[in-house]
């Protein structure tokens, strides 16, 4: 039985501003042992045939869907949104298929192969990381605790999972699902607590993924570099979108807005910078602040409306700066919020645009974290890439153009890992597309595609003498 660190914290409902919930962090001792009992049950989990892995967590997911609505009201309650957490649970059944198929076509026999050297043969092989550590943050809790998990449990390793302490709840009803799965459980858990308990994992695990800001992510690499541990780091963003003329103005309003709105903005992924040419600027905008502002809030149900609470109490403060330093700076509010709006107890902010805007201001060049969209004009194509990749994050963008062969070439000079093309937030949908994070946006291999199972596993060679002749460089 692991015990638990007797100190609790206090968890905030993002709808009502109580504190209505505790979590128990565990002890550095109970970190230590809890990593330890991965390790040890990881090595029959990494020697299973492929096929049993996918078994097992092909029982999970009728355990998960089996909870499923326990899941949604938990998730409900940590984010204050509905429609967000419904896509959260849904997408669990659809990661694990789609990762049970990547793995079993991905772990063929090793056969062995002919070198360059006529005497000298290669059989490769694939050896799991023991102990991978997640730690994931509270914009979807429970999609992006999984992003990385499935594919690790998959490639044979044991997972630890320390999600955000601003979403917490789901936690108890997840560990639930996995405790019905004895050969799963044996591998995998999640745990409660804040950045100490973050930190205790880095000092136990054998790879590290961490989700969140740049900040934290800096220390998370350099706790890991201390270690000398791969960790794979997916940050900030700053996304811009740029639309020239000749697309359809229409389209991308409508576009943009989901792609700036959507989860209120609480996305890493968001579009947060729109730079529109200057012959279509006015028609755009006024379509943007149009369709903007006939968005509703979710409130007073979570159904009233599409845009949620702001889930972190910290991100009200940042997002009321931004607002403020931009205002105060020149820029003007067409529609939405000048601060987060309080009701009921939580934080809301409508779909905000804002004109007459400039890279002096925060709103401009910090990562917002909320439904606003600052909207400047430009030129030509060569100061719209100017001012887009004036950035040093470098997640994702998108591009709107007459043609598809024209976003696609302004695309391509784009820095940033993803970018959706007629469209926005890509991403966000399609999972399948390998990319990495640029600049300041990340560090490792990618998350999505094929090749994402690989992070997990370091790559051995057996080299094979096949005669029996004295090797010519021999003394």
């Amino acid at each position: 039985m692991i015990s638990f660190a007797t100190d609790t914290l206090p968890i905030r409902n993002p709808r009502t501003g109580e504190f209505d919930y505790h979590i128990k962090p565990p002890s550095q001792n109970d970190v230590e042992y809890i990593c330890y009992q991965l390790r040890k049950e990881q090595v029959a989990w990494g020697q299973m045939n492929i096929n049993h892995r996918v078994e097992v967590l092909q029982a999970w997911k009728k355990a998960v869907n089996n909870q499923k609505e326990a899941l949604i009201e938990a998730l409900c309650k940590d984010t204050g949104r509905q429609w967000e957490s419904l896509l959260e649970a849904d997408i669990v059944a659809s990661s694990i298929d789609r990762w049970c198929g990547i793995a079993q076509n991905f772990f063929t026999p090793a056969t062995l192969r002919q070198s360059s050297i006529p005497f000298l043969s290669i059989q490769q092989d694939l050896v799991s990381y023991p102990l991978v550590g997640v730690i994931s943050p509270w914009n979807f809790p429970l999609l992006l605790s999984l992003i990385d998990t499935i594919p690790a449990l998959l490639a044979g390793c044991s997972v630890i999972v320390k999600p955000s302490e601003v979403t917490p709840r789901f936690i108890k009803v997840i560990n639930e699902t996995i405790a019905k799965v004895p050969a799963l459980a044996n591998v995998f858990i999640y745990i409660e607590g804040a950045g100490e308990t973050g930190a205790e994992i880095i000092k136990h695990a054998d790879l590290v993924c961490f989700t969140g800001s740049t900040a934290t992510g800096r220390k998370v690499y350099q706790a890991a570099c201390d270690r000398f541990i791969p960790v794979f780091l997916e940050l900030g963003g700053k996304d811009a979108a740029l639309v020239f003329e000749g697309a359809d103005l229409d389209k991308a309003a409508s576009a943009l807005l989901w792609g700036s709105t959507a989860n209120a903005g609480q996305s890493c992924l968001s579009i947060e910078r729109i730079y529109v040419q200057a012959s279509v600027f006015e028609a755009f905008v006024e379509k943007l602040a149009a369709k903007a502002s006939e968005v509703r809030l979710a409130y007073p149900s979570v159904d009233s409306g599409k845009i949620g609470p702001i889930i972190s109490d910290k991100q009200v403060s940042i997002i009321n700066d931004h607002l403020r330093d931009a205002v105060e700076k020149g820029a003007r509010i067409l529609t939405g919020s000048s601060q987060c709006e309080l009701h009921g107890g939580g934080y809301y902010c409508r779909p905000t645009v804002l004109v007459n805007v400039n890279h002096t201001m925060k709103v401009m060049n910090e990562e917002t974290f909320g439904p606003i969209m600052p909207v400047m004009a430009f030129e030509d194509k060569e100061e719209a890439l100017r001012l887009a990749n004036g950035t040093f994050y470098g997640l994702s963008g998108a591009v709107f153009a007459a043609t598809y062969d024209e976003a696609l070439e302004v695309a391509q000079q784009m820095t940033a890992g993803a970018v959706s093309i007629n469209d926005a937030a890509l991403t966000a949908v399609m999972h399948e597309g390998e990319k990495n994070s640029f600049k300041m946006s990340g560090i490792g291999g990618t998350r999505m595609g094929l090749s994402a199972i690989k992070r997990f596993m370091r790559q051995k060679a057996y080299i094979i003498k096949t005669n029996e002749n004295p090797d010519p460089w021999w003394f």
